[in-house]
């Protein structure tokens, strides 16, 4: 695992940089989308770079990572529709080559399955980009989920609804119980995993994520396991971390070729 701690506009950069590198090798890549406020600045660069350099989405593929129960097709925060207004309709990328769960399937446990098949059926998701919450959830995947669970139904805690309130006018009566999202095991299997987390409120969950046992208690965690990980945290986010001067020390020492 490799943290970088940097101001919130550069590590967007380098985050933005790692895409371009892979979009530009192989086209057709696997892109694996999260929504939130952590992903936005690298969305925002990767946008700026389309329009002025010409970073082509066109042959790519895309999948989100989870989608809320129960909301209508047009409500404003149904992932699917915020991935599309933040990101994919800035750019050349067919709509049809981005694809999420369906939270408003008849049989969701089927949808579930029929997700993974997609995922698995595309080759598996290049790289991953990932927020995570204050009780330490990536994507929907709430403390005390398996480290090992696939794309399912899941209950949202009352902080995770209380945290999302922001995004239904402060209320969190507003805010759905259930969600749809890609399990821990799911997430694991893409090959490049980046987290982004900025602020002091993400603090604690940074630092059990990079320097905290392996726990269920702390979902994150599982990335612990993975081969290719990259952290990016600003100073407030990495204010909870023990080894933070030796993380910045070997990102100032690293050599320039070597890359993320």
């Amino acid at each position: 695992m490799e943290v970088v701690i940097r101001p919130a506009d550069e590590l967007a950069v380098l985050a933005a940089d790692v895409i371009e590198a892979q979009l530009r090798k192989a086209p057709n890549s696997v892109l694996g989308l999260a929504t939130g406020s952590s992903p936005l600045r690298v969305y925002q660069e990767l946008i700026r770079r389309h329009q002025e350099s010409g970073l082509s989405f066109a042959r790519a593929r895309g999948f989100t990572l989870d989608e809320y129960v129960g909301l209508p097709a047009d409500h404003p925060q149904r992932y699917r529709n915020v991935i599309a207004e933040e990101f994919v309709d800035h750019l050349d990328w067919p709509a049809e080559q981005v694809q999420g769960p369906d939270g408003s399937a008849a049989d969701l446990t089927a949808a579930c399955a029929a997700y993974e098949q997609e995922i698995k059926a595309a080759g598996g998701v290049d790289i991953q980009l990932l927020g995570i919450g204050t009780d330490g959830h990536i994507a929907f995947n709430e403390p005390g989920s398996s480290l090992a669970s696939r794309t399912r139904i899941k209950s949202l805690t009352r902080q995770t609804r209380r945290d999302n309130a922001r995004f239904f006018d402060g209320e969190i009566s507003r805010v759905p119980v259930h969600c749809l999202t890609q399990g821990l095991g799911t997430i694991s299997e893409a090959r490049h995993l980046i987290l982004l987390a900025f602020g002091e409120e993400k603090a604690e969950a940074v630092h059990q994520l990079v320097e905290g046992p392996v726990s269920a208690r702390w979902p994150a965690t599982v990335m612990q396991f993975h081969p290719h990980v990259t952290v990016l945290v600003d100073d407030a986010a990495a204010s909870r971390l023990e080894l933070a001067d030796y993380y910045r020390q070997t990102y100032a020492c690293k050599p320039e070729w070597q890359g993320l």
